[in-house]
């Protein structure tokens, strides 16, 4: 909820409320909305269970928490999970899970709890996950710390509107942070803490979809290399104006993570995934026929 009034507020009080669904998403109901197909259901999956490191990048309203509540459906319910949070949105459903949220300034401008703060603590509550709803600044030098200081499987959001981009970001909020470190350093840190990037991105028609899953591969000189294993081809819109597209596999059929997925007793499942190639959905087949004939 956020209030706002004036003089900031010209034209009066303007109340906002977000209202979350008392029922978490699954990939399940992902699928049938359209948002990805059912091999990049099968690959997320694998994913969150074979504790890779994932960011979810995405623009305002994209569904990025909506996403790292079904991601983090996947985790073994032995495990201890920490989530870090500015108001408090997952829903975990493992029993095992420790719930911390940030605290603003009182009216003397005291006693403000940062994200950072938090991250920094429940580093000290022995953590086997370590999920942050929303990197906003300097906490994400200390989440990339953890992610590669033993707890593998780790998952945070932050706001970007491509995998690239993401990164970008990353390192931006690093510096806030204060750190006098050089870029390739930065971006060496990086690349060995992040896994996987997941892309959502809200469409002009107001569906969402996950248009990348994204593999941080390693540094060559100063750039980062990434590698696509999922992406979606919009073709364009039906008559409604509905988006038409595709997701497919980019025939990567042996990702950086590929022994992760083994010691899970993944590697078959996964290999057979990412060499199922394109699946369209119901509007990008129909679209896709009409061009094919043309």
């Amino acid at each position: 909820m956020n209030v706002i009034a004036p003089p900031l507020a010209i034209d009066g009080p303007t109340l906002t409320i977000r209202k979350f669904r008392r029922e978490r998403l699954t990939l399940d109901q992902l699928v049938r909305i359209g948002t990805i197909s059912p091999e990049g259901r099968t690959l997320l999956a694998i994913i969150g269970r074979v504790r890779c490191n994932v960011l979810i990048s995405g623009g305002t309203g994209s569904g990025k928490t909506t996403l790292l509540n079904c991601l983090t459906g996947y985790i073994e319910p032995d495990e201890r999970v920490i989530t870090c949070e500015d108001s408090a949105e997952l829903q975990l459903q493992q029993p095992h899970v420790v719930r911390l949220e940030t605290r603003p300034p009182n009216l003397e401008g005291e006693g403000e709890i940062t994200m950072r703060d938090l991250v920094k603590n429940c580093l000290r509550m022995r953590p086997d996950r370590i999920i942050v709803g929303e990197v906003r600044g300097p906490e994400a030098f200390d989440l990339l710390q953890a992610m590669n200081t033993g707890h593998d499987g780790s998952m945070g959001t932050l706001h970007s509107n491509s995998p690239r981009e993401c990164l970008s970001r990353l390192e931006s909020m690093i510096l806030m942070g204060g750190y006098n470190l050089p870029g390739k350093t930065i971006r060496e840190m990086i690349t060995s803490s992040v896994d996987i990037i997941v892309q959502a991105s809200r469409m002009r028609d107001g569906s969402r979809k996950i248009t990348h899953v994204t593999e941080v591969v390693g540094v060559e000189g100063d750039v980062v290399t990434l590698q696509d294993l999922f992406v979606y081809d919009m073709f364009g819109e039906d008559a409604n104006g509905r988006i038409s597209g595709r997701h497919r596999s980019t025939g990567i059929a042996r990702p950086y993570f590929y022994d992760k997925a083994r010691y899970f007793g993944e590697d078959k499942r996964l290999t057979e995934i990412l060499g199922a190639g394109e699946v369209l959905d119901e509007h990008g087949r129909a679209l896709g026929e009409r061009l094919a004939q043309s």
